[in-house]
């Protein structure tokens, strides 16, 4: 049986059991969940075991379990390794979703006519990494896996991935590997499938800003008295220019700047600004001064507030000057950038700019380093053509504005190149109400794999 009729047959039972996954709620940023996180780990182990691996373990870490599994035909033969994780990002604001966001269900869209699986992780990243589970299933039950497979499956990476550190230094032979493949990324369209050869590294920060000792009476302290959420605000605004250039001292030094070709190369990507606006419903797109709308989302690094709170936020109204204001700030990084310089960067000229009316707090919550994947290497030839037999085009070598800071471990750590093979869509709504993940791109995805495996292990020899 080809791998199209093995689909064919097996389509509903591949939704239901990617269906059944989806319903655990295995967020790692809520305590609250931690139960969920266990009950998913075993629900990994146990997919990995009818799959076919011949070895599936449990492994416990500092924090949420990886989740170890393995089948060894042949060792002489190359070995791939699949990456993936199966924590969640939070579900808020509830409010928003159209449907709960762990009850999945599918809905028809214009960009997805034969449906989109609607659920928190359906795309980032439970659809993508079951994929590879479902295509292992395959290569076992039909006898076509050419080589051999090993999968790490964590419970970290939506909130930093600090126990995949330990535990890669602590199990390198264990994860020895030829390549390590991951799908945790997207591509240009159905019709126009890309491979990501370019991450951006992160730094995450939290900012406190403190005032006066006690919320105060905003008639009897006001206008004498600072108040945090407004010297927050200017703070924070005054770290862009007009140009919208990052206004942090030494913040660019180290960027490595993407060459003429490299953009002209970019430019090639078929994108329709019309279309991407009309997507997002604004008037016009914001950015650095110089730079394209794809440019500004991958190959530039950027300073976004995620969050930011403090005083009254109740109904009604309560007349206050806080004592206290918040925001999370999270900086995209691209080669050459090290989140460790950059935080430390960023702590010293944000203390430095606070007025001495307020106290000023920084606390860096994680970060990872940006990573840039060749494409001529096998893995990636490999890829390459894998989507173009399933596709019947060529796959298009495209930057993405993400992070996955692991990336940049493994290949200090395990010495291997990472293939970034991901069949998401910009308009999945990942980290945001509505996540979906296509039901052609979750079938395409099992389909396309084993034949990376193929082309893999031939180029290899």
């Amino acid at each position: 049986m080809n791998i199209q009729n093995y689909i064919s047959v097996n389509k509903q039972r591949f939704l239901d059991e990617l269906f059944d996954i989806l319903k655990i709620p295995s967020v790692s940023a809520d305590p609250n969940h931690k139960e969920d996180m266990i009950k998913m780990a075993e629900a990994t182990k146990t997919a990995l075991e009818k799959a076919g691996c011949d070895k599936v373990e449990t492994c416990e870490t500092p924090g949420n379990p990886i989740v170890y599994g393995e089948k060894i035909i042949d060792p002489s033969l190359p070995t791939v390794l699949i990456y993936g994780h199966y924590d969640v990002q939070p579900a808020d604001p509830i409010e928003l979703w159209d449907s709960p966001a762990f009850e999945p269900i599918i809905k028809k869209t214009d960009i997805h006519p034969d449906g989109a699986i609607y659920a928190r992780g359906s795309c980032d990243d439970k659809g993508q990494f079951y994929m590879h589970v479902k295509a292992l299933e395959f290569m076992t039950e039909t006898g076509n896996l050419p080589c051999n497979v090993k999968f790490m499956i964590e419970g970290e990476e939506e909130v930093g991935s600090s126990s995949l550190d330990w535990f890669v230094r602590r199990n390198q032979e264990k994860l020895k590997n030829d390549v390590i493949l991951i799908s945790d990324t997207g591509m240009i369209s159905n019709q126009q499938p890309s491979i990501t050869t370019g991450l951006r590294g992160l730094s995450y920060v939290e900012v406190e800003v403190t005032g006066p000792n006690r919320d105060l009476h905003s008639g009897l302290y006001g206008g004498a008295v600072a108040n945090p959420i407004n010297i927050l605000n200017k703070m924070i605004a005054s770290l862009h220019d007009e140009n919208n250039h990052i206004t942090i001292p030494g913040f660019y030094d180290k960027v490595l700047e993407a060459t003429d070709e490299e953009r002209k190369e970019m430019a090639k990507a078929p994108f329709s600004l019309d279309d991407y606006k009309k997507a997002l419903n604004i008037e016009d797109v914001y950015g650095e001064k110089g730079f394209t709308t794809l440019e500004r989302a991958s190959i530039r690094p950027t300073l976004d507030v995620n969050g930011i709170w403090g005083g009254y936020t109740g109904e009604g109204a309560k007349t206050v000057i806080p004592s206290k204001a918040y925001a999370k700030i999270s900086m995209r990084l691209v080669p050459n950038q090290h989140s460790d310089e950059i935080t430390k960067l960023f702590t010293n000229h944000f203390e430095k700019i606070a007025p001495k009316s307020v106290k000023v707090k920084v606390i860096p919550h994680h970060g990872g380093e940006a990573y840039v994947t060749p494409i001529d290497n096998i893995g990636y030839k490999a890829a390459n053509k894998a989507y173009t037999e399933t596709f019947g085009v060529p796959a298009i070598p495209q930057r993405s504005g993400g992070s996955i800071p692991i990336v940049a471990l493994f290949e200090k750590e395990l010495k291997s190149k990472t293939i970034l093979m991901g069949f998401g869509l910009d308009s999945d709504a990942i980290h945001s109400p509505n996540e979906h993940f296509g039901v052609f791109n979750y079938l395409k995805g099992i389909e396309t794999i084993p034949l990376f495996f193929k082309y893999f292990t031939e180029m290899s020899q």
